[in-house]
């Protein structure tokens, strides 16, 4: 599903130079095939440094600083390599040759410390995947492909734009009913996305009756693999060359390694304790519920009434490209810890409520009209000749009082039947300049004051007749718990109230709270 970056490397006893025959029998292949131009997947390219910053390694995982450090006990003899293979419980199978060598390699040698932050995602991803397989009755060792394709990042995205944990293209992702749009990517949705691509793996096996086939199809399309097929038995003589190792050098060259890239995930993933790589250590459980969201709501109205760290919902909840949530379309859903889930509920007014100028959604907008009723009846603007006067201070001349009203200084002389530029301290100069007034339906001047007046005694009558109480904070008590307390009242209230910003209060702090 995406395309991947080529580096060769030298494997097996001899190289392949050209395309030639099958060998006599599948088995033989799968054991003697070698490559000298091995593609691995963009998957390994993961910085693997910027994973560990992920907010739920930080919080909840103990992964080891070392491991790169530590030895890998890479010595194993391929004997060895095939006996751990045939021990996996697994329905697909998994054989040994020096191609699926290399890919082991990579992992348990140069990208140990990929392999332990995996392990860390795991603990919270591997149960997503196992209950989409499980549903559609597909073997549970497809939980690993997520592990070539992401590297278990649910915001991934590949060079070819391929997203999310499986890493679908956005057609296919489209053609399976995933909404993708600006702000809802539902590839990057973990149960989601394991739903749709466990349909699609289903789709693809029941075209070919073979999990490698089916595997292969997954990262290049069924139109490659049935090219490839085509290719082989022109080229075997047999029309029934339905294996994917017969069909290796016919695949594109990403897609190759697709497959053993597949089976050292397998490997790496239950053997890496044997390499010396030590299993990643949950500080605390992450038990999460689900809340069905009707409303348009943005992550940071969330996390400022509930107190809790937007990088804590973003991680939950990867699918909202922009931490909107928009509900007002319908229903999406939102993941949160538990202990949060009934705090969401109960404060879901003032989550709603909260900062509503900077994060609310305009439904209607109008264009200004000038031309609108008030209290002083119809009014419109128009620019009028006016009269002002000027008092001139100590410095100033006809050049600077004339910049000031934007007029001339002829215009100036003019006004005040003056002939040469003098003029003194303290003298009253008339300054007659155009001014946009507002005028009635009689033509009649409207001060510009009146309504300002009066929208300064609305706002201070209606400041007078707002009434507050008090109340002490105890210990453990949340902003939005007191809220709560009291009929009427939202977080913004409180927080207008006494002049508060964020969400933190200390114990015996006294708060005024709006009587309504």
């Amino acid at each position: 599903m995406k395309r991947n970056l080529l580096i060769s490397i030298i494997v097996g006893a001899s190289a392949l130079t050209s395309i030639a025959a099958p060998t006599p029998t599948i088995l033989t292949i799968k054991e003697t095939i070698s490559d000298t131009a091995i593609v691995y997947p963009e998957s390994f390219e993961t910085d693997t440094r910027a994973m560990r910053e992920n907010w739920y390694i930080r919080n909840y995982m103990v992964l080891d600083a070392d491991v790169e450090n530590r030895s890998s006990n890479d010595n194993l003899s391929d004997k060895e390599y095939i006996e751990r293979l045939k021990s996996l419980p697994t329905v697909i199978e998994m054989p040994y040759n020096q191609i699926v060598r290399s890919y082991i390699e990579m992992y348990v040698e140069r990208r140990r410390s990929l392999v332990e932050t995996m392990l860390g995602m795991s603990m919270y991803y591997m149960p997503i995947f196992e209950q989409a397989l499980e549903k559609e009755g597909l073997p549970l060792e497809l939980k690993y492909l997520p592990v070539i394709e992401s590297a278990l990042n649910p915001v991934a995205v590949s060079r070819a734009g391929a997203t999310g944990l499986w890493q679908f293209m956005i057609g296919t992702a489209k053609g399976l009913g995933l909404e993708v749009n600006s702000l809802v990517d539902e590839r990057r949705d973990p149960y989601r996305s394991s739903e749709m691509a466990a349909k699609y793996l289903k789709e693809l096996y029941g075209i070919y009756n073979d999990w490698s086939l089916a595997i292969a199809a997954y990262n290049c399309g069924p139109g490659n693999v049935n090219k490839a097929l085509r290719r082989a038995a022109a080229a075997s003589g047999k029309s029934d060359s339905k294996d994917f190792w017969e069909i290796y050098y016919y695949l594109p060259k990403e897609t190759r390694g697709y497959v053993p890239a597949f089976i050292a995930a397998n490997y790496v993933m239950t053997y890496f304790k044997s390499h010396n790589i030590s299993p990643s250590l949950a500080k605390k459980p992450l038990i999460t519920d689900t809340i069905s969201i009707n409303r348009r709501v943005h992550f940071d109205q969330i996390s400022a009434v509930l107190n809790m760290p937007v990088e804590e919902i973003r991680v939950l909840n990867p699918q909202y490209r922009k931490d909107i949530i928009p509900g007002n379309n319908h229903p999406y859903k939102l993941i949160l810890p538990s202990q949060q889930v009934y705090s969401y509920i109960m404060s879901e007014d003032s989550i709603l409520n909260f900062n509503t100028s900077k994060y609310g959604l305009r439904g209607v907008v109008q264009p200004t009209d000038y031309s609108v009723a008030s209290g002083d009846g119809n009014y419109t603007y128009e620019r009028k000749l006016v009269t002002k006067y000027h008092k001139v201070r100590r410095g100033e001349s006809l050049s600077v009082i004339a910049r000031k009203y934007g007029v001339t200084i002829n215009s100036i002389k003019k006004a005040n039947g003056m002939k040469g530029d003098n003029i003194q301290r303290g003298q009253l100069l008339k300054i007659r300049t155009y001014q946009r007034v507002r005028v009635n339906s009689n033509g009649e001047e409207i001060a510009q004051n009146t309504t300002k007046k009066k929208q300064s005694s609305s706002s201070s009558s209606s400041k007078k007749k707002t009434r507050t109480r008090k109340h002490k904070v105890k210990s453990g008590e949340t902003l939005s718990g007191i809220a709560m307390l009291y009929d009427g009242v939202t977080v913004t209230d409180i927080r207008r109230a006494n002049g508060i910003r964020g969400s933190k209060i200390r114990a015996g702090q006294t708060l005024l709270i709006p009587i309504k």
